[in-house]
């Protein structure tokens, strides 16, 4: 199989990856033993999932609205946890990574991350609010969508 890579670490289409600062699978007893994958750049998050048919969900990290982390008995005896993300996005409005591990170290990225993208887009929290309610937008702070 041929690489999609050019010499010079482009793609076919002119641009160069983003280098991945995290990555890791879905993990049953510890083990990365499925076929459900999450890895995050600077500026999106993407899960893949699946083996023959592969499916593909990526959401832009300034649309997170709120992380939430929770370990069972059983994830912290395997060293994994899971996080729920609250998106701004249509299609998404949860984002969850299931039994991965560091689920702290990741919470914690992830929320920097978020920061980041959203302080050089200089967006506000309230500003992605009102895109979370089906596209409807409250302009003027009233509380009814404009």
């Amino acid at each position: 199989m041929a690489d999609s890579r050019k010499s010079n670490g482009t793609t076919p289409f002119g641009f160069e990856p983003k280098p991945l600062l995290w990555k890791d699978r879905k993990r049953y007893f510890g083990l990365p033993i499925s076929f459900t994958r999450y890895e995050f750049d600077s500026d999106r998050l993407t899960c893949r999932i699946g083996l023959f048919r592969t499916t593909t969900d990526e959401v832009l990290l300034y649309r997170i609205l709120d992380i939430k982390m929770t370990q069972t008995l059983w994830q912290k005896l395997f060293g994994v946890g899971s996080i729920m993300l609250y998106t701004a996005d249509q299609s998404h409005s949860q984002f969850p990574l299931i039994n991965i591990k560091h689920p702290e170290r990741i919470r914690r990225g992830l929320s920097d991350l978020v920061e980041k993208e959203r302080m050089e887009k200089r967006l506000l929290g309230r500003e992605l609010f009102g895109t979370a309610a089906a596209g409807l937008v409250d302009i003027d702070g009233d509380g009814i969508p404009d």
